[in-house]
């Protein structure tokens, strides 16, 4: 009897865990199992045939100068829109926590970034870059700063790139924010004044560890599309100049619809994939740390 109704029992689990279960599979179990396939053959995209060549692209890949430039501007880039993002958002949040005339309309214009199409915001942001008639050095002319090339030089190229990806995500970070603090119990920020502490002090021993659960869910988000950045960098600078903002998404895409070397496109996918995964497992184990609510 025991054993039918956990027969029952089971079969309503699996009853509504299917349908969460099949586009799983379709989407995202299946096509990294046919990348791992094809990461182990020669194919060129195009060609019916193949020929396995096991883990001579993995090989390839690691002997490749280009691989580990790519891998550079992926850290380099990633650090640099994760650390800006989630600070500046913190601080538009407290900043805009409290609410005044005019308070909705500028955080709806500080939000409307996130929600505008990222080519379109890159096709912009070229004419900002333009080092001739952008408002970019028009701006840095009026305060007396010398003028840069943006996206032509190698030395600013990456710098450009990541300001338009923080520019971009700045409002989604302080949406998140905002109903992080409004959530903070107002019980705790009167305890901690009555103990005698300073606005300083309740940030950093109130504010910051009731928010933090948003602050890793932020960094994860954050982290993941950066490693997924792709729009922006192909828009501004197709990777260059001299592969200064070739990350490793971008080599895939040169590697496999470019040169048409499809399989170590694929290898190159499924090492970002394994450093997503070892981010996230180290990012989950530090949080446990630091996440109290």
């Amino acid at each position: 009897m025991k054993k039918k109704i956990r027969v029952k029992e089971v079969s309503r689990v699996w009853l509504f865990v299917l349908p969460a279960l099949i586009p799983l599979a379709v989407f995202w179990i299946y096509p990294i199992l046919r990348s791992i396939y094809i990461s182990l053959t020669d194919w060129d995209y195009m060609s019916p045939t193949y020929n396995f060549v096991w883990l001579d692209n993995f090989i390839s890949l690691f002997k490749d100068q280009r691989f580990y430039n790519a891998l550079w501007n992926t850290v380099v880039f990633s650090v640099g829109t994760l650390i800006p993002t989630i600070l500046l958002g913190l601080g538009l949040a407290l900043l805009l926590q409290k609410s005044f005339k005019g308070s909705g309309v500028i955080k709806f214009i500080l939000f409307s970034p996130w929600i505008t199409p990222t080519v379109a915001v890159s096709i912009v942001w070229t004419w900002i870059y333009d080092p001739s008639s952008g408002i970019a050095n028009v701006i840095l002319k009026f305060f007396g700063l010398p003028e840069l090339q943006w996206i032509k030089s190698s030395q600013t190229a990456m710098l450009a790139v990541i300001i338009v990806t923080v520019w971009k995500s700045l409002g989604y970070a302080m949406i998140f924010y905002l109903s992080a603090l409004e959530k903070v119990p107002k019980e705790l920020y009167e305890a901690s004044g009555m103990d005698g502490a300073k606005s300083w002090q309740r940030f950093r021993d109130v504010t910051l560890p009731c928010i933090s659960p948003t602050t890793f869910f932020l960094m994860i988000i954050t982290m993941v599309n950066s490693l997924q950045a792709y729009d922006q960098i192909q828009i501004l600078t197709q990777g260059g100049p001299s592969g200064s903002t070739r990350t490793l998404l971008y080599m895939y895409y040169q590697l496999g619809f470019e040169e048409f070397n499809m399989g170590q496109a694929t290898a190159v996918a499924i090492v970002l994939i394994l450093i997503t995964i070892l981010l996230s497992v180290v990012q989950f184990t530090g949080s446990k740390k630091w996440v109290h609510y």
